[in-house]
């Protein structure tokens, strides 16, 4: 009987503002638009995919000395720092408690799937809230720099670890068996229904996510900022094609319209979870 809710989140400009962005920031690249859409895009207008796209030119800038050089424990600093949207801190424990008042059985899981830089990820103060965290990695050269894309995680990569999800290939046990998510399992062997999933991104690289997501019976939402209303109409697009179940500002303060829509999903699969059970009790 399946009795855990994931809750699955994009991070950069979903949970908090963009973290490459504010790295390159702090490093000393002052142009962050020159940065991104004149250098990486004329990368991908020769056939570049945008992650690998933007992983290559941070090693062309740690490597040319244009930036100091960017190392691991670099990056790990920024983590520790970078600022979190609205909210975010107070959200977890909220939704947890959410569950349990609806249903005593149910649980809460939450994973975070990102295009960003694992190694500042795994630094955030909320990072020890996630289950499990995917997101792109470096590998790093004797000089103790980034080198080469270890792990490019982008666009339908991000459903590979919505399979490991529902499969149960989580933690550390899980790494090192990239193959191991091809397995076929039987139904009473899936860990988590991806009916069960709630999933909130922000950008093209969640596309396939929410699709997938809302298709098998899950909810997807698409959150904005309100500070980038150059990205407003790429987000109003998601609704527009039916790829999401909602689109809302990126808060997650106590009463915002997010965390009450959240908590509502959440009351709604905990819910489930006790019918399916023989639970509920109206």
């Amino acid at each position: 009987m399946h009795e855990t809710i994931a809750i699955v989140f994009d991070f950069d400009d979903t949970l908090a503002p963009d973290s490459t962005s504010g790295y390159l920031s702090r490093a000393g690249i002052d142009d962050l638009s020159s940065f991104w859409q004149k250098e990486v895009a004329a990368l991908l207008e020769g056939d570049w995919d945008p992650v690998p796209a933007y992983l290559f030119k941070m090693i062309e800038a740690s490597k040319s000395g244009r930036i100091p050089k960017v190392t691991q424990e670099s990056l790990m600093e920024w983590g520790r720092r970078l600022p979190l949207h609205d909210g975010v801190h107070g959200l977890f424990p909220r939704l947890r408690k959410v569950a349990k008042e609806t249903n005593p059985r149910a649980v809460v899981e939450f994973y975070l799937i990102s295009s960003g830089i694992g190694d500042i990820l795994r630094q955030t103060p909320i990072a020890p809230e996630f289950t499990d965290i995917w997101a792109s990695e470096f590998a790093y050269g004797m000089d103790g720099g980034i080198d080469f894309p270890k792990k490019i995680v982008s666009f339908t990569d991000k459903t590979r670890y919505l399979f490991h999800i529902q499969k149960g290939l989580i933690g550390p046990q899980s790494r090192g068996k990239p193959f191991d998510v091809n397995k076929k399992l039987k139904p009473e062997q899936i860990r988590i229904p991806i009916n069960y999933m709630i999933f909130v991104g922000d950008g093209y690289t969640d596309i396939p996510c929410f699709s997938l997501v809302k298709k098998d019976g899950g909810v997807s939402i698409a959150v904005f900022d309100k500070t980038h209303g150059e990205k407003w109409g790429s987000a109003y697009q998601f609704v527009h094609d039916g790829r999401v179940s909602n689109l809302l500002s990126a808060n997650y303060s106590e009463q915002s319209d997010l965390s009450i829509f959240l908590g509502m999903a959440v009351k709604k699969l905990a819910t489930d979870i006790a019918v399916s059970s023989g639970t509920y009790q109206g």
